[in-house]
């Protein structure tokens, strides 16, 4: 399992927008690509304008080559791109442990 982790800044004033979009562009479009597992999205307190997003695939493929350069992914930065502030940074983590 690979982890993706994208750090996102929004706009400020625009968070209950943003958490619905979202919530939104995960259940309607992510979670249709291949290899998706599941995901998390924590907002920050100290900087409620700053947001991690976890996603959870079989494979670094199916982020890099099938959901980034799939059909998918257009739909995707339709609903959330609007709100960035920056462009989100993105990286990939293997599971080294976890408890149970």
């Amino acid at each position: 399992m690979i982890l993706e982790l994208a750090d996102i800044r929004i706009h400020p004033g625009q968070n209950a927008a943003f958490d619905e979009a979202i919530a939104r562009g995960l259940r309607d479009v992510i979670s249709k690509a291949k290899g998706f597992q599941g995901y998390k999205v924590n907002k920050g307190i100290e900087s409620p304008e700053r947001y991690i997003l976890q996603i959870f695939w079989d494979t670094l493929e199916d982020h890099t080559v099938g959901f980034r350069e799939g059909e998918l992914f257009p739909q995707w930065r339709a609903i959330v791109g609007p709100f960035f502030a920056s462009p989100p940074v993105v990286e990939h983590f293997d599971l080294v442990v976890k408890s149970v």
